[in-house]
């Protein structure tokens, strides 16, 4: 005997359009996509010459680092937002 176990939460997941009947009145959600004025790629000899590279941006780069602004701006936006439910 074969159960046909669905999730409550996916149950119409498959309605493509279904999520139009509950999308009413919502604001648009519009992300800008944030360029750089410039971008520059610096080469580091040594672990000495990363750290005072480092020191004079004021931000943390390690090894792995790919990319950083500057000045430093978290990827977050402006603050990281935590949104809890309050009595």
């Amino acid at each position: 005997m074969k159960h046909s176990h669905k999730h409550p939460v996916l149950n119409g997941f498959e309605d493509t359009e279904g999520w139009k009947d509950h999308w009413k009145e919502m604001p648009e959600f519009v992300q800008n996509k944030q360029e750089p004025y410039a971008q520059i790629i610096f080469r580091v000899d040594s672990k000495e010459d990363l750290n005072e590279l480092a020191r004079v941006t004021g931000q943390k780069l390690t090894k792995k680092t790919k990319s950083a602004w500057f000045p430093p701006k978290s990827h977050w936006g402006l603050e990281k937002k935590i949104y809890k439910d309050e009595p």
